[in-house]
């Protein structure tokens, strides 16, 4: 799988949503190996569109269409200044990966994390657990950018449900390993798509 990740300050979050429905219904038919995506806008107007493809070449052939650049000039007047965008090949999908059934989407970027080692450990640990710890959590994507720096995507039920199992007092040894590696939320920022747009 090849994810890119589109981020940047959005001054009309309408005009990205109509967007992002445009390209569906006109570009997506002629996009070969794309999987789908995930999009919205944080309370504070940083905007997200995640775009899933089976291949980095995929991709590339179809950022290379005449369609998708005109789409694109047209998209990126709704932000204000500049968007990022962070390709990767190396992605980890946990418990049931994306959902187009979410009904509440948080974006994690951890920069300095412990490493994959530690990150592993954690996640093993964690999915012993979570269908009871955490049931609204129906799974993610992880999108590694560097040795200690990802780019988590989580798929909840809800957001409700999730602030309310967040409180849930994790097992001994979760909690442990929580204590143990308290530097990968240290350097975590989190941002919430409250009104996830699910493709």
């Amino acid at each position: 799988m090849f994810v890119q990740v589109i981020e940047g300050k959005v001054s009309d979050p309408s005009g990205l949503r109509r967007q992002l429905d445009r390209w569906q219904t006109d570009l997506r038919p002629g996009a070969a190996g794309f999987l789908g995506s995930t999009g919205g806008v944080t309370e504070d107007g940083v905007g997200f569109a995640i775009a899933r493809f089976e291949s980095a070449a995929a991709a590339k052939a179809n950022s290379q269409r005449s369609e998708q650049s005109a789409w694109w000039s047209e998209t990126e007047k709704c932000y204000d200044g500049p968007v990022s965008f962070t390709d990767s090949e190396d992605i980890e999908e946990f418990l049931a990966g994306g959902s187009n059934d979410a009904g509440f989407v948080q974006i994690m970027k951890t920069v300095g994390g412990p490493g994959r080692a530690a990150v592993k450990e954690l996640d093993e640990q964690f999915e012993k657990h979570a269908k009871n710890l955490r049931p609204d959590l129906i799974g993610g994507l992880r999108i590694w950018t560097g040795e200690d720096s990802a780019i988590e995507v989580n798929y909840f039920t809800s957001e409700a449900e999730a602030r309310e199992n967040e409180k849930k007092e994790p097992p001994p040894e979760v909690a442990a390993l929580f204590e143990k590696y308290a530097d990968v939320i240290a350097n975590t920022k989190f941002l919430d798509l409250r009104e996830p747009w699910l493709y």
